[in-house]
């Protein structure tokens, strides 16, 4: 089959389908046996930059389901740590940032991205676009507000208190922060895509934690010049707890706009218009 007609890429372009796509939005592994197997003893960050790692763990739930699309396996701080940013994975906790950034001369430390960084990514997407054959490859990056807040707050937060000084508190430095963070996700989607990856996602896990107006001014900028970015391939973007963010979610340049739980699916339609 061309790569083009299958049934994820057709739906993400709003073309007619022979059956409703199904792909993980994320890796599959943590309930799938061989992925436990092979993670045993590997830590999260390690096996991310592990290119034989990558293609196995990419490839076994297309392998045990047949699903419509792979989603390629790695983490969203995986640009961060490829920058030198001192932060680990802590099983239980997550991201965790030894110095968190919190003023301007914590900027410095998020220099531009460029392909050798992340030769690992480069090296396993173009291993997995063989393997996989008519199947697509869904890339992926974490989008700046989520990154943004792992770094302000030094790790996982419940109410992202730090997140919102920095911007209500200081906004012209935010804006420096989120610009700086939309050129390293840009760059590294690009790299995928340059890759062989057939389309993206952009994950912002936390930012259902903003209001509406707040995310219009704080980080729809930023988020739609990533995705202006990548325009050559299909775009999702998809965000936790973003039943009432849906409509300006929609206004961010995406194809896909994927959406949790918490809202039926007739609601969330209605929201973004098509």
């Amino acid at each position: 089959m061309n790569l083009a007609d299958s049934p994820f890429l057709r739906a993400c372009r709003r073309r007619p389908v022979p059956h409703t796509p199904v792909w993980y939005m994320r890796q599959a592994g943590r309930s799938l046996p061989e992925y436990l197997k092979v993670r045993e003893g590997v830590p999260m960050l390690t096996a991310c930059a592990t290119p034989d790692l990558i293609v196995e763990i990419t490839m076994q739930p297309v392998r045990r389901y047949g699903v419509d699309a792979a989603i390629f396996f790695s983490d969203i701080v995986v640009p961060l740590k490829a920058l030198g940013i001192d932060l680990d994975i802590k099983p239980g906790v997550g991201p965790v940032v030894a110095e968190p950034i919190r003023d301007a001369r914590g900027l410095d430390a998020l220099r531009p991205l460029e392909p050798d960084d992340v030769s690992y990514v480069t090296e396993a997407i173009r291993a997995l676009t063989g393997e996989l054959g008519g199947t697509p490859l869904i890339g992926f990056a974490g989008a700046p507000f989520t990154l943004g807040s792992y770094l302000i707050e030094g790790g996982p937060s419940k109410n992202h208190d730090r997140t919102k000084a920095m911007m209500y508190g200081a906004p012209e430095l935010w804006h420096r922060l989120m610009a700086r963070l939309a050129d390293i996700v840009a760059r590294h989607l690009r790299i995928q895509i340059d890759a062989g990856a057939s389309a993206v996602q952009l994950f912002d896990s936390w930012v259902g934690a903003v209001a509406p107006a707040d995310y219009r001014e704080f980080i729809l900028p930023h988020t739609r010049r990533i995705f202006e970015s990548v325009a050559d391939v299909p775009r999702i973007h998809f965000g936790v707890g973003t039943g009432e963010l849906l409509g300006v979610l929609g206004e961010a340049g995406a194809d896909v706009v994927g959406v949790d739980w918490r809202v039926p699916l007739d609601e969330h339609a209605e929201q973004l218009a098509g």
